[in-house]
């Protein structure tokens, strides 16, 4: 696996680059912007670990200019820690956003989560399982318990979004984009249909295990929960 990172600070570059290759990684980096892009475009990567204070252009620019033609996952890598910024990169197709300081452990656990996101579509099954609730995309059926749970079809194409992107972090604007469409994207409904999910498949609505809040930021489906 080949990791791209874009990043100003040479010290935290070593430690990376150091930490990465020790399991089994390939590192390659890029100090600014326009030079991280170049090397996506050339060489290519599995994933981006990105920082957003880049001396050429804002890390948000270049996310976007890398969403033009990359669907690599993408973790961000910065002290900016404001949720107005982190709700930003996620809008702007960041798979994920760590502050620092960062613990090198979470760091790679959130890399193989981000990782295994990319499998393709075609070549995962569409029946997929979580604990009791049992997901089939291609029929558009539900199961808990072997028995068939009704959703309306705003709740399925919801659970599909879930699903699809388990483990992702999924604002709240993109979840209304994708769901509803554009235009909806001002709504603030999407708490009440998470909350009729959460009803029907989960076991303790209030405690939910499937469909996790990241408070201020969004929903989130556990992928640990199959």
């Amino acid at each position: 696996m080949k990791v791209l990172v874009i990043e100003d600070d040479r010290q935290i570059v070593r430690t990376l680059q150091t930490s990465l290759e020790a399991r089994g990684y390939d590192v390659v980096s890029a100090r600014d912007g326009q030079s991280g892009l170049g090397v996506l475009r050339g060489e290519g990567a599995d994933l981006v670990l990105l920082d957003l204070g880049l001396p050429d252009v804002d890390g948000l620019k270049v996310l976007s200019s890398l969403r033009s033609f990359a669907e690599q996952p993408v973790i961000v890598l910065t002290v900016r820690d404001s949720q107005a910024e982190k709700v930003a990169a996620l809008d702007t197709g960041a798979d994920d956003y760590i502050t620092k300081p960062f613990d090198m452990d979470e760091l790679l656990a959130r890399m193989r989560a981000a990782l295994r996101r990319v499998t393709p579509e075609e070549i995962r099954p569409s029946v997929r399982t979580y604990g009791k609730v049992q997901v089939d995309l291609a029929r558009q059926l539900v199961t808990k318990e072997g028995h068939r749970i009704h959703l309306t079809p705003t709740e399925f194409v919801l659970l599909q979004a879930f699903v699809r992107n388990a483990g992702k972090l999924l604002t709240q604007r993109w979840l209304l984009k994708t769901v509803w469409g554009p235009g909806y994207e001002e709504e603030t409904n999407v708490r009440v249909h998470v909350g009729h999910l959460r009803r029907k498949l989960e076991d303790d609505a209030t405690n939910p295990r499937l469909i996790l809040t990241e408070p201020g930021l969004g929903y989130r489906w556990s992928d640990e929960a199959g």
